[in-house]
């Protein structure tokens, strides 16, 4: 028996809305134990990705980043991205303050690759392992809505049961 999308997945899925805050996002993911979110509106439709890479982007000056406070200060918690910052990058604080209120619209990828739940373990190993983009998690979508997710590590866990299993 080949394995779909819908055995795979993960149904309880956590999302975040188009008109979150980065800051908001940025805490959720810092508590996370996944590297993205998909973006839903009101009706469940994906509308978009956004992953670590997109919100540590907008922190990056030139080569380094820098440690990301969550909140208002005083800050309690801080997304763990090491940095070395000089003073001469001192006007970045003005850029990390106006990217905390800026919404998830604005950075996340709108181009979302999706599978149905009937889709087969080959097209996602397909899309999982594509060249051109870094997936590593997959909304999986149904009548329009999503209905959950493969991870990369759910495909590698379901074949290496099946291989212990002996099939």
């Amino acid at each position: 028996m080949q394995l779909s999308a819908r055995d795979l997945m993960t149904e309880d899925v956590e999302t975040v809305s188009p008109d979150d805050d980065v800051s908001d996002v940025l805490g959720r993911l810092a508590r996370a134990d996944f590297n993205g979110f998909p973006v839903v509106d009101e009706d469940d439709h994906v509308v978009g990705i956004v992953t670590q890479h997109d919100l540590v982007g907008l922190f990056e000056t030139k080569d380094r980043t820098l440690w990301i406070p969550i909140g208002l200060p005083p800050f309690m918690e801080t997304v763990t991205y090491a940095v070395d910052i000089s003073w001469d990058d001192f006007d970045l604080g003005v850029d990390l303050v106006k990217n905390m209120d800026k919404p998830i619209k604005k950075v996340m990828t709108p181009d979302v690759v999706t599978v149905e739940p009937d889709a087969d373990l080959d097209a996602i190993l397909d899309l999982l392992a594509d060249d051109e983009r870094d997936i590593n998690r997959l909304p999986v979508i149904e009548d329009g809505r999503l209905v959950g997710v493969v991870a990369r590590q759910d495909v590698i866990r379901a074949i290496r049961d099946r291989r212990l299993a002996g099939n």
